[in-house]
């Protein structure tokens, strides 16, 4: 399995956190990761069931042709166990969308490598 996982887009400060949506800017690289992940063909596009979070998987799901799905085991606090239960069988290629630290956290556990997720970062892990 192909997965791409995604941290949100730059979100807007406020209270409560859970409602915080995506900047002007943040959702121009929304749209921009649904460009570059739309010729991928990912077979399903998962978030967090954060506003920022479903707000940056919509603009990737429209651009690959998806309606976007919303999983609990993606909020703040997930683990790579969680993630790997939120994406199995879904597809050959699949797109997470979640938060920091926790897409760094998982992509070491899945992966080995040790990287930092700036606001819209994506990086692919072979499952």
């Amino acid at each position: 399995m192909r997965l791409f996982l995604v941290r949100h887009a730059e979100a807007a400060p406020g209270e409560p956190d859970e409602l915080r949506p995506l900047t002007v800017a943040g959702r121009a690289v929304a749209r921009d990761l649904g460009e570059r992940l739309a010729p991928e063909h990912p077979d399903a596009v998962l978030s967090s069931p954060l506003l920022r979070a479903r707000e940056t998987a919509e603009q990737i799901a429209r651009a690959a042709g998806l309606a976007p799905e919303a999983d609990e085991r993606l909020a703040p606090g997930a683990t790579a166990e969680d993630l790997k239960a939120a994406i199995a069988g879904r597809g050959d290629t699949v797109v997470a969308v979640g938060h920091q630290p926790d897409c760094s956290a998982m992509l070491l556990v899945l992966s080995g490598r040790e990287l930092d997720f700036a606001p819209g970062a994506v990086h692919e892990v072979q499952l």
